[in-house]
């Protein structure tokens, strides 16, 4: 039986990428070489993913439709939910992917790759999204008379930075949420 598997982010091919930093000052990601973070990411996908499974990317693949071809390597029947810079053409997404969409609603929750605002959480059990790398939505909690920003668990980040690199499966993201 074939798993479903959620990832986003990979950014592959991103030389900048690697001079990024967490608010702390911390590298985003600590590869020597973008070489090096390709065939990391793509060993990490692997590692999890067989050829028949799932696998639902939630936007930004690369930064170039050049940079494209590394998704072929990464097992999975692949379904691109687009993000802010998967700008290439319809045809050159289709060579890897099964389906490309703008979002996409699986088993009561939204698949995105900006998370949508607080305001229509109403209608979705989580958010599934990417963009933000190592960061997660807060909301604001009462403890104790005193008011803290805690996870929003309505929202559910999926970008590498956040897994590890490693897609994680539905059942895994459901026994996070419970």
């Amino acid at each position: 039986m074939a798993n479903t598997f959620f990832i986003s982010d990979h950014h592959f091919g991103h030389k900048n990428i690697l001079t990024f930093t967490n608010p702390d000052g911390s590298l985003l990601r600590s590869f020597s070489s973008i070489e090096e973070m390709n065939e990391h990411m793509i060993d990490a996908w692997n590692s999890v993913v067989k050829p028949t499974d799932n696998v639902y990317h939630l936007g930004d693949v690369s930064m170039s439709h050049t940079q494209l071809h590394y998704i072929r390597r990464c097992n999975g029947v692949k379904t691109l939910i687009k993000g802010n810079h998967d700008t290439a053409k319809l045809s050159e997404y289709m060579l890897y992917f099964k389906d490309v969409r703008g979002s996409h609603q699986f088993d009561g929750n939204l698949l995105t790759h900006i998370p949508v605002h607080v305001s229509a959480m109403h209608r979705w059990k989580c958010n599934f999204h990417g963009h933000l790398h190592n960061n997660v939505i807060k909301c604001e909690v009462c403890i104790d008379d005193e008011v803290e920003l805690v996870p929003d668990i309505r929202y559910f980040n999926v970008s590498v930075e956040r897994l590890n690199y490693i897609p994680i499966s539905y059942d895994e993201i459901k026994k996070a949420l419970t």
